[in-house]
């Protein structure tokens, strides 16, 4: 669980990389933009869901 914890905060990370270099161009693609920006919120989705449980529920 946690290497595919691992695994998605990279792939989240490079999809950052690509987008800020596809807005760095002169004309970016809005479309490609717009589908990595997607695939990145599902990405930060299923990372929320895999902290969600490796967290430990402590009630106080």
């Amino acid at each position: 669980m946690r290497k595919r914890l691992a695994t998605l905060r990279i792939e989240h990370r490079d999809l950052d990389a690509a987008i800020a270099a596809l807005t760095e161009k002169s004309g970016p693609d809005q479309l490609q933009v717009a589908r990595l920006k997607k695939r990145k919120l599902v990405l930060k989705d299923q990372i929320a869901v895999f902290e969600d449980y490796l967290t430990p529920d402590i009630i106080a």
